[in-house]
């Protein structure tokens, strides 16, 4: 760390900041600026009028539209509420437009003080062939790979090559791409070839670069500041190497059983990277750490991440008020002694008993975790609904503790509490994972207990040690290890008995209907029961206007559906869609014979993939949507007539 020395005078005083966010990075800014003083103003689409984030804030404004392109996403409309809130700086939170350096530069060239660095830093460090380049100049190492050939031909004959040096599995990356999106992955000639051979066009290589695949490696990135003079330090490590789809899942902080020699490169790789580019400001250095090898350089996130809380929990510091300690050009504050150790997990409404496909609706009742070293960072309240045009988080739940062992404990406990009625969550799967072996290693909350503890430890936690490595997990290791098949048909042994799904009018699958309790004496002691809601005639809790009543399927692994019923419209082979989503891709064609199990259409919600395979063999007689489009629950997908010798009438919905 740089001897930061003295604090400098601040050059501009900042006095009215306005979120360009939503949700709980919004509510997470107006809380420390109202503790610094400062106004806040924070913005709204439609359905976020009576958000908590704009309840908190000084002023909200709106936007003028449900969409997110015309409002999170318009840096017009973003720009003309900050002129007419008479705000003088802009916090972008993360995500939406917190990356664009254009949407930065139009801040700086209206005048006011952008929170994070300048839009130059960005531009270089947000294309990933830039920053591959600016990290080789000065000498921080990348994963073996380079820029690929624009035009097909060329780009199958280096891809073919660069495998045959490096070895299958590689993969091609969008230099423009982030948050694990624009990946493919090739393990074979034959998988090369095919891409190839699918590419709807040369353009469609414009911008991307070829990776070899790092197996078995550690997610490990630096909460890093550097100030307009010079100082430079990394707050701390973190490890994210629990992840599904390139999402992260648990973060933690310092990152744990690294060796110190890795360490010491890591933060000094990250010094070389920020003074570069003469970066200022908060922002990260994401690395891949091999067992036994040197770390690679993945890239820099401009911006506050969504885990930067484990960090502020660890070196005691608002990283918040250091983005804007920093824009009004003051010195980093110095940092102490590490604090313990620290877990984030990121409570979702996502089915883990239906492949974690996100789930909308209303929340009918919320119960918080408490107690020591417990922090909740959300923005909902009963009733808030959660729907499917952002993302699906309903909180961050954050623990801290004097060691790993204790935090751990910790967070199982506050997991454990916290209660979500009237939407499926990602709780049990969260509880799977911190219970792992692989993830404990020696920080097994029952890493010494005795015959007898152990024995009243909980079945689904067990006892290290049951391998040979500390830390035995990596970015693949989640999907590797099937923990979500696992958790799947645990939900599924728990649920017992078969529940038929029923159709509603418009013909989508459902199962399950969200649930409502309450507290019973029997045999005097006191107990909780879980009903359908609605089931004893009371009305469901009371909805926000407009708002449908929540119905969600709970699919369960082993009710002896069939692959690829999602989807399917009942008494007939064509396909509705599931879920509200955007079309990726629609991979059959009018008179395509089709048979059961068969993908057809890939739909896109909350960041989630979900493959729509037909149900029944068939004739694709019409396809009503094309790539990019939106659809809502229900709509038709696809008309698929029914194979030769079934009867069933082609759906004409």
């Amino acid at each position: 760390m740089t001897d930061i020395g003295t604090h400098a005078a601040p050059t501009r005083r900042i006095r009215k900041v306005l979120v360009a966010n939503r949700g709980e990075v919004a509510v997470r800014v107006v809380r420390t600026a109202r503790e610094l003083g400062i106004a806040s103003v924070a913005v709204y689409s439609d359905q976020d009028i009576n958000s908590q984030a704009c309840d908190l804030a000084d002023e909200a404004l709106a936007l003028g539209s449900a969409v997110p392109a015309q409002t999170y996403l318009n840096s017009e409309a973003i720009l003309d509420a900050a002129a007419r809130s008479g705000a003088d700086a802009v916090h972008p939170g993360y995500g939406f437009l917190s990356e664009n350096a254009d949407f930065a530069q139009a801040v700086t060239d209206a005048g006011l003080v952008w929170l994070g660095p300048k839009a130059e830093a960005i531009r270089s460090l947000g294309d990933k062939i830039s920053a591959r380049a600016i990290a080789t100049s000065v000498d921080v190492p990348v994963v073996p790979g380079g820029q690929l050939h624009g035009d097909p031909e060329g780009a199958r004959t280096q891809l073919l090559s660069f495998a045959a040096q490096a070895g299958y599995p590689v993969l091609v990356k969008r230099a423009d791409a982030g948050g694990g999106r624009g990946i493919t992955r090739f393990d074979s000639d034959e998988d090369v070839t095919r891409f190839i051979q699918d590419l709807p066009g040369p353009e469609a290589l414009a911008g991307c670069f070829v990776e070899k695949m790092v197996r078995g490696a550690r997610h490990v990135e630096t909460q890093c500041a550097r100030d307009a003079h010079g100082n430079f330090q990394v707050v701390t490590t973190r490890d994210c190497s629990v992840q599904r789809r390139n999402q992260k899942v648990v973060e933690e902080a310092p990152a744990p059983h690294l060796p110190e020699s890795v360490d010491a490169d890591l933060r000094q790789y990250s010094r070389r990277l920020f003074e570069a580019v003469d970066y200022v400001g908060v922002g990260t250095c994401e690395f891949l750490v091999p067992s036994g090898g040197s770390a690679y350089f993945l890239e820099v996130n401009p911006r506050l991440q969504v885990e930067h809380t484990v960090s502020e929990e660890v070196a005691g510091i608002d990283l918040v008020r250091e983005q804007i300690r920093i824009a009004e050009g003051r010195t980093l504050t110095p940092l102490g002694r590490p604090r313990g150790h620290s877990f984030e997990v990121r409570i979702t409404s996502e089915n883990p008993a239906d492949d974690l496909m996100p789930a909308t609706g209303a929340i009918s009742a919320i119960t918080w975790p408490g107690g020591p070293g417990v922090r909740v960072d959300s923005f909902v309240r009963p009733g808030d609904v959660i729907g499917s045009d952002f993302d699906s988080l309903i909180a961050k739940l954050i623990v801290t503790a004097p060691t790993r062992r204790e935090a751990l404990a910790r967070l199982l406990r506050a997991i454990d509490e916290f209660e979500v009625e009237g939407l499926p969550t990602s709780s049990p799967l969260l509880t799977h994972i911190l219970t792992h072996p692989d993830f404990c290693g020696p920080d097994s909350p029952w890493a010494h207990a005795s015959d007898e503890d152990v024995e009243a430890a909980p079945s689904s936690s067990p006892v290290w040690p049951r391998g040979d490595h500390p830390f035995a997990v990596h970015t693949k290791w989640m999907e590797e290890r099937g923990l979500l098949d696992q958790v799947k048909q645990t939900l599924a042994d728990a649920a017992g008995t078969h529940v038929p799904p029923t159709t509603p009018s418009g013909g989508v699958p459902v199962g399950l209907a969200p649930t409502e309790s309450f507290v019973i004496e029997l045999g005097g002691q006191r107990m909780t029961l879980k009903v359908p809601e609605g089931m004893f005639g009371r009305s469901p809790a009371a909805l926000p206007a407009g708002a449908a009543v929540p119905v969600r399927r709970q699919t369960l692994r082993g009710r002896g559906r069939a692959r690829g019923n999602e989807g399917a419209a009942a008494g007939t082979p064509s396909l509705h869609a599931p879920i509200q989503a955007t079309v990726v891709r629609v991979v059959a064609e009018v008179g395509a014979q089709v048979r059961a199990g068969d993908l057809v259409v890939v739909l896109e919600s909350m960041k989630m993939e979900k493959p729509i395979h037909a149900h029944a063999d068939g004739t694709v007689s019409a396809i009503h949507v094309q790539a990019g489009a939106t659809v809502k629950a229900g709509d038709l997908m696809v008309t698929i007539t029914p194979g030769e010798g079934e009867n069933a009438k082609e759906d004409q919905a």
